[in-house]
């Protein structure tokens, strides 16, 4: 009789979790075409103060990864336009030469440099890091956005599943080793993490590296942009006397060309109702103007406003109290 108990419990869990995937997707799904689109886009912009970005960041010195196409070229040359030395952090060097000439030549701006780093490489993150910090000059802004949905799993030279490698190692090993930079920028120094509408979907898993037989590429993104929004909790602690603030946003669904290569169903589905690169990048350039007096560090951002972490009924909320074990995790995989 113990064992008939233990074993319908076990059933009634798996049926659970399974009706807590299938709620966390649909839900995902009904909000993302609300919201996500660019006709979601153009309606959260009737809101838009167009003041906020008409601040100026001359003299501030902002790192943005993956800048060579997408939403980190519309950052970098956002960021640019108004004024800041951008460092574009970039794994190739033909296409960065290309994004970094377009950049100077669209705003005018000279100070705009090319580094080159492969972030799948966690020893090429801690060489870049070396050598850019010995120039030993303010932070002020780090915007992490380089990303990879790769759908086949793949290893790493390092022994590290792909994904996980460029979306959550690389992230974390970068800004921490960046935080002496950062904390030369105080009080005005912030990081921020582009992560991804499809974090609804997943709560905080501490299988990493997804170990499981089953491979997905689509939902080990997923866990690793809700790991990408727990750590941005997480340093938000951590820093919260340094003068660092941290956060992350999610840019919607916009035709960049890593959605048309990893996601080509969503792409074809939405086709002319995705957002531009300007539009997914809008919140991040936003971030990087605004007084901190009018963030909240630790938050979750969308179109300008600060947007919830987790849906509602979808279970997710209780998993980021593993965020500690998996920093953990992270500083022995990343040996930091």
């Amino acid at each position: 009789m113990q064992r008939f108990h233990v074993l319908l419990c076990v059933i009634l869990a798996g049926l659970f979790v399974g009706e807590a995937q299938a709620w966390r997707t649909a839900a995902f799904g009904l909000y993302g075409f609300a919201q996500f689109t660019k006709s979601g886009f153009l309606e959260h912009a009737k809101k838009f103060r167009e003041e906020d970005m008409q601040i100026r960041l001359d003299g501030k010195n902002c790192l943005v990864t993956g800048a060579n196409s997408g939403i980190g070229f519309a950052t970098a040359e956002g960021l640019a336009s108004r004024g800041a030395t951008v460092y574009m952090l970039c794994r190739n060097k033909e296409r960065g030469e290309t994004a970094l000439s377009q950049i100077r030549s669209k705003t005018g701006n000279m100070n705009v440099h090319l580094e080159i780093c492969d972030l799948s490489s966690i020893s090429e993150v801690k060489s870049f890091a070396s050598k850019f910090s010995s120039t030993d000059k303010p932070l002020h802004v780090l915007v992490n956005n380089a990303g990879l949905l790769e759908h086949k799993r793949a290893t790493t030279p390092e022994g590290m599943e792909l994904n996980f490698a460029v979306n959550v190692a690389a992230t974390y090993t970068l800004t921490e080793l960046v935080i002496p930079l950062l904390e030369k920028a105080a009080p005005d120094a912030r990081v921020i993490s582009v992560s991804s509408g499809g974090m609804y979907t997943e709560p905080l898993n501490k299988d990493l590296q997804f170990s499981e037989s089953n491979f997905d590429g689509t939902k080990q993104y997923a866990r690793n942009k809700r790991v990408q929004v727990a750590l941005t909790e997480w340093w938000a602690e951590k820093y919260n006397n340094k003068g660092i603030d941290f956060y992350s946003m999610h840019p919607g669904w916009a035709d960049t060309p890593g959605v048309s290569k990893s996601l080509p169903g969503l792409s074809e589905k939405l086709s002319g109702n995705l957002r531009s690169n300007d539009e997914g990048a809008d919140t991040v350039i936003w971030l990087a103007l605004q007084p901190k007096n009018k963030l909240n560090p630790g938050a979750f951002y969308f179109d300008r406003a600060e947007a919830p972490k987790h849906l509602k009924f979808a279970g997710t909320a209780p998993s980021h109290g593993q965020i500690g074990s998996i920093v953990d995790s992270l500083g022995s995989i990343c040996g930091i």
